[in-house]
């Protein structure tokens, strides 16, 4: 006996996989990771816990083998991205380095970013006159995410004649006052 499957219920669930694809991380920030955020990493000494954490850089520091970053962390949306919605929600700072060379210019204060690794240590930094425990992550991942511009778009309900359309309404329009001539 076969069981036949109906249509509208196999365009639906097409539709529900692509909708579900377009909402995941990119494949590099893919994978299953420890939920803690770096001022839990710091108290709890988290050390080989494999992470994802994302921010905005507050400093790019290219050394003679790697870069490291210092990033403020705000929370992570599901695409992986830092939210912009959430930015005065910071979860602390933390340091990640990765070898190789990462222009400061691309990879600019304020710029969004997003790490993959694993805590390797802590690291005391000097933020002003404070002294600061850092999370030391060792990234495999660095992922700088796209400036995204945000453009309101105000649409005239009424479009570039007003109410009355092309037509003028009885006051005028391409046809004369009353739609008579001229």
């Amino acid at each position: 006996m076969s069981v036949r499957i109906p249509f509208r219920v196999l365009i639906a669930a097409a539709a529900t996989a692509l909708l579900g694809a377009c909402a995941s991380a990119p494949q590099p920030l893919q994978g299953s990771f420890l939920g803690v955020t770096p001022e839990q990493a710091v108290v709890g000494q988290q050390i080989g816990a494999s992470v994802r954490w994302g921010g905005r850089i507050v400093e790019t520091m290219p050394g003679a083998d790697s870069t490291c970053f210092q990033v403020v962390s705000t929370p992570l949306n599901s695409s992986g991205r830092p939210d912009s919605d959430s930015a005065d929600a910071a979860q602390g700072r933390f340091v990640a380095c990765r070898a190789g060379f990462y222009d400061p210019e691309v990879f600019a204060p304020g710029r969004e970013v997003t790490f993959v690794g694993r805590v390797q240590s802590t690291e005391s930094v000097r933020i002003g006159e404070f002294d600061y425990r850092l999370p030391l992550v060792a990234a495999d991942v660095v992922y700088l995410w796209p400036v995204v511009s945000q453009i309101r778009v105000v649409a005239d309900p009424w479009g570039p004649w007003g109410p009355w359309g092309p037509w003028g309404g009885p006051w005028g329009g391409p046809w004369g006052r009353w739609g008579w001539g001229w």
